[in-house]
């Protein structure tokens, strides 16, 4: 597994959530809605610091991260982080991870 936040994406989130290199970006699974890989389950983010990492990225001092918990969610998948200029919002890309699922 793999998290990947796009320089864009990292500007979003520090001009519009606030986040500072005293905290970190939380990526998680929540029920209803969709993605390109889920059906009734959705992406979310939270601002908070890391416990247990299972991925984390770490850009100008801010951590974005996936915790253990979050793994029935992302395993098997890459997860690219980007800034989707139409909606003003993050867009979360899926990519499949053969190795991944091995584990």
């Amino acid at each position: 597994m793999k998290l990947t936040i796009t320089p864009r994406a990292q500007q979003w989130f520090k001009e519009e959530v606030g986040v500072t290199s005293d905290s970190g970006i939380r990526f998680y699974g929540k029920i209803y809605g969709k993605t390109d890989v889920h059906e009734g389950f959705s992406i979310a983010m939270s601002v908070e610091a890391p416990d247990q990492p299972l991925v984390k990225e770490e850009i100008e001092g801010i951590t974005y991260f996936i915790e253990e918990t979050d793994d029935w969610f992302f395993k098997g998948y890459d997860l690219l982080v980007d800034y989707d200029e139409d909606k003003d919002e993050p867009k979360y890309n899926f990519a499949e991870n053969k190795e991944d699922l091995k584990q």
